[in-house]
């Protein structure tokens, strides 16, 4: 490169090219710029950028793919068809339950340890602690027998009374406004529990996790109650122990806290009115200071606090089970939305 410029003196570190006679005169000089050419690339190094580029490319293929599966999952591993229906006949009792009157009535011509078929002996504890009961209506729920046939199979035994117990006779023993209902606690029949099932089989779909797809997004998702249970120790711990505790949302939201620790099963297709107006009925609720009472005796170990924690939510008026069956569907039907 040649430049041409007027410079009083020639810099110490340019070579000029011609002698300098003036010291303003223009003077032609040539400035040689040397770089350091890059080093050739080899083959090998060639072939490694190709090789990271093709596994980047087929590594966010791969990951492209596998969202595409997550999104289309949840459509294709759950099935609302609705396969069966039963119901349940509400009813509300404006007296204080009192088991003496259930023991004596149901103890007139048998032992309480062995008692008449369960549907006689619903009948009579639902007409011996409530005779002037108040019909609430009817709740018809619909079935998802091809979800988790195992659970709804249960759920249906139980309200026909083929597992030996029946939901028919019981109370709905806890209510938690603007999230759900319980039913079906088991315990003893004179106190409004349900007797253990003889004849129910093992759920073992509690350990699979295509039964736990389904979500409590409305009111009137039923569900069977694992996280939630109710049941005491003795029952649980029993060898033949089949849970049977269920719940109903209540609504107006969607119950969030109760997904993927309970199964969902069903649906309500007709009587909403029903759940909205046990839902409306009072509830123990304690005050704050029997809480913080109750926290130190649970922190402190003291087994009288679970006991205690037991009554809270428990209507304050009686809510049972009157009567329970099967609807027989003629055609399964598709559900009108997802749970």
């Amino acid at each position: 490169m040649v430049l041409a410029t007027r410079l009083p003196f020639p810099p110490p570190a340019l070579k000029l090219s011609s002698p300098l006679h003036h010291k303003y005169r223009t003077t032609t000089f040539q400035v040689r710029l040397h770089s350091k050419p890059a080093p050739p690339q080899s083959s090998s190094s060639r072939r490694e950028i190709l090789i990271s580029t093709g596994l980047l490319v087929a590594t966010a293929a791969t990951a492209a793919a596998e969202e595409e599966e997550e999104a289309a999952e949840p459509a294709a591993a759950t099935d609302t068809t609705i396969t069966d229906r039963v119901f349940l006949d509400i009813t509300m009792c404006p007296t204080s339950f009192k088991p003496e009157r259930t023991a004596s009535s149901t103890n007139n011509n048998s032992s309480a340890a062995a008692p008449a078929s369960p549907a006689k002996t619903a009948a009579a504890v639902a007409e011996s602690f409530c005779p002037e009961g108040e019909p609430l209506g009817r709740i018809v729920i619909g079935l998802y027998g091809k979800q988790v046939p195992r659970t709804v199979a249960n759920f249906k035994a139980m309200c026909t009374g083929t597992s030996g117990s029946k939901y028919e006779g019981t109370l709905i023993h806890k209510i938690f406004p603007g999230q759900y209902f319980m039913a079906g606690k088991q315990g003893r029949r004179e106190k409004g529990e349900v007797p253990p099932p003889a004849n129910l089989q093992r759920n073992t779909e509690t350990v699979e996790a295509r039964a736990f797809k389904l979500r409590h997004l409305k009111p009137g998702t039923v569900s069977l109650c694992l996280s939630e249970n109710d049941d005491e120790e003795q029952y649980k711990l029993t060898p033949d122990y089949r849970n049977v505790e269920f719940m109903v949302t209540i609504g107006p939201g969607p119950c969030p806290q109760l997904d993927n620790a309970n199964i969902v099963f069903g649906t309500v297709l007709e009587g909403m009115d029903v759940v909205t107006a046990i839902a409306a009925i009072p509830t123990y609720k304690p005050g704050e200071r029997i809480r913080q009472f109750n926290d130190l005796a649970e922190f402190l170990g003291d087994e009288r606090a679970q006991n205690a924690r037991n009554i809270w939510n428990r209507p304050l008026k009686n809510i049972f089970i009157s009567s329970s069956g099967e609807l027989r569907v003629a055609k399964p039907s598709l559900a009108p939305s997802l749970p």
